[in-house]
């Protein structure tokens, strides 16, 4: 009996730890970074983003940085996690509404996905690789999260058997291929990403963007400052640059 109750106590102070861990996060570093959406800031109080990573990575979930969950490699940057206050300020420029569905696309392991199921009214996770996808399913579903549907597609395809979407999110970078997750916009529908700048010496400047359909037209404005690695899906080719 003495080790079950030291084991729950050991539970316990974990919880109370990340429920601190969380405060600080949001307070040193959303806050401070023009987050100001109050449901958005609740929900990321609520969502312990260590649940969402790899063991080797969980004693880093609250900090500034991009958090690499694939290496780099010759031609590709490998996919990493968007820092808590990037990502926060880029789902606070999306607008997203309780009754629009969005469409979550990189989902990788699933804490965007998380966060979005506690502010939009229904959430599609797109995934692209299968290992991916195995830890997005099991992490929503230990987290109480299976209304959020997942999807295993290639991420330029978006999913048009569930659209149209109010919001189509995009976890990473993008230089270019964004035309058939445009056509899966309603009318009044905005797609966020962050755009990386050609010509830039360092090959890692970038503007988050807000992408409007207009009466199918589309427009767009930036947001704010951003970097990120650019998802495969999307890197230019020689042919297309999506602006």
């Amino acid at each position: 009996m003495q080790d079950i109750r030291l084991e729950d106590a050991g539970i316990a102070d974990r919880l109370a730890q990340s429920a601190v861990h969380r405060r600080t996060m949001v307070d040193c570093q959303i806050r401070t970074f023009d987050v100001t959406d109050q449901q958005l800031l609740a929900r990321m109080l609520e969502v312990p983003r260590e649940h969402f990573l790899p063991l080797e990575l969980a004693e880093l979930a609250y900090s500034d940085i991009p958090l690499q969950l694939t290496p780099a490699r010759p031609g590709g940057e490998g996919r990493a996690l968007l820092p808590p206050l990037v990502l926060a300020r880029l789902i606070q420029g999306a607008g997203v509404t309780s009754t629009g569905t969005v469409l979550d696309v990189g989902a990788a392991t699933g804490y965007t996905s998380a966060l979005l199921a506690g502010l939009a009214g229904r959430v599609v996770a797109l995934e692209s690789e299968r290992f991916f996808y195995n830890a997005l399913q099991s992490n929503l579903d230990a987290f109480g999260l299976a209304k959020v549907q997942t999807i295993l597609a290639p991420l330029a395809e978006g999913a048009p058997e569930e659209a149209p979407f109010d919001l189509i999110f995009i976890n990473g970078a993008v230089e270019a291929n964004l035309e058939a997750l445009f056509a899966q916009l309603k009318d009044g529908g905005r797609l966020v990403a962050i755009k990386r700048l050609p010509g830039d010496p360092t090959g890692r400047a970038g503007k988050a963007v807000r992408y409007e359909n207009i009466d199918g037209e589309k427009g767009s404005r930036i947001l704010f400052d951003a970097t990120a690695p650019v998802l495969e899906a999307f890197r230019q080719n020689e042919q297309f640059t999506f602006s």
